[in-house]
């Protein structure tokens, strides 16, 4: 299997969800060994995506450079990272990406469009060999070895719509496709209203977001997924975890995981380079990884 980008630049403009201005969204193909690179075209600031960008996990994975940062950018990273896509040049004309409906499934359509480009040198991939765990009082992330991916996340919420819920994601990018990449992010009317008071989310809407009061969900339509909260945490962590800077081989486990727990968990993996091995997608051995990606 061999790294690849996208065989066509493709574009999209979209609400940012904390400026509430519009956005203009353009991917771009790279070649090989390139990584993903985001571009600020509006200043003229290129941040490649890795653990040392990252300048702020409170509400969103951002990451910045020479003072200038870009913003909520995991729902796009895991579009891209599901699709197992490798290079890829990432250009916004503002300090934020597009929120779109909440979820990824918009750029899952427009990676669609793009679609995706073999290149010439062979694909890298992570296998974990230890497991790793963040944990912050009941809350933690953990990384254990496998021979496959899984995604198994836990939410707890004394909201009763939400109450706990848990969900495990055998990957691949068709069940990624199927199970995860339409399901919103989500929020709570106070949280908002404080949020605008601070002048962030005044792009939020219920256009974007599931949003709920004290008791129930505010969304006409209601959920797209019974469990669509922890599905949407799941799509938050494949993002998250991108920032490794490749695919990886191993389960990722969560209870009340967060981006700030994700970006430690990174972080963690990466400092001893005993926790991992990279390996190079070829022989006979890996065509069932290959399928993952299809």
């Amino acid at each position: 299997m061999y790294q690849t980008t996208i065989k066509k630049s493709v574009e999209l403009v979209g609400i940012g969800l904390h400026k509430g201005s519009p956005v203009k969204l353009r991917l771009e193909p790279l070649e090989s060994g390139s990584g993903i690179v985001f571009y600020r075209s509006d200043v003229d600031v290129s941040i490649p995506l890795i653990p040392e960008n990252v300048v702020d996990t409170k509400m969103a994975t951002v990451i910045g450079k020479d003072g200038h940062v870009i913003s909520t950018i995991e729902h796009l990273l895991s579009a891209v990272y599901a699709y197992g896509i490798d290079n890829l040049r990432v250009v916004v004309d503002a300090d934020e990406v597009p929120v779109m409906d909440g979820s990824s499934a918009s750029y899952c359509m427009l990676l669609d469009e793009a679609e995706i480009l073999q290149l010439d040198k062979p694909k890298k991939i992570m296998r974990i060999k230890k497991e790793i765990t963040i944990q912050e009082g009941d809350k933690y992330v953990k990384l254990t070895p496998s021979k496959d991916l899984n995604y198994d996340f836990t939410i707890k919420f004394p909201h009763p719509v939400i109450q706990e819920q848990a969900y495990v994601l055998k990957f691949t990018k068709q069940t990624y496709k199927e199970e995860i990449s339409r399901a919103r992010t989500f929020g709570f009317v106070h949280e908002v209203q404080y949020l605008r008071s601070k002048g962030l989310a005044l792009g939020g809407s219920l256009e974007n977001a599931i949003v709920l009061d004290e008791k129930k969900i505010l969304n006409p339509e209601g959920l797209r997924f019974e469990d669509e909260f922890v599905r949407h945490k799941i799509l938050d962590a494949i993002g998250d975890m991108s920032l490794i800077g490749m695919n990886f081989i191993g389960n990722y486990e969560a209870f009340a995981g967060s981006h700030d727990l994700n970006h430690k968990l990174t972080l963690e993996l990466l400092k001893d380079p005993a926790n991992y091995e990279v390996i190079e997608m070829v022989g006979e051995e890996l065509k069932e990884l290959e399928k993952a990606y299809a």
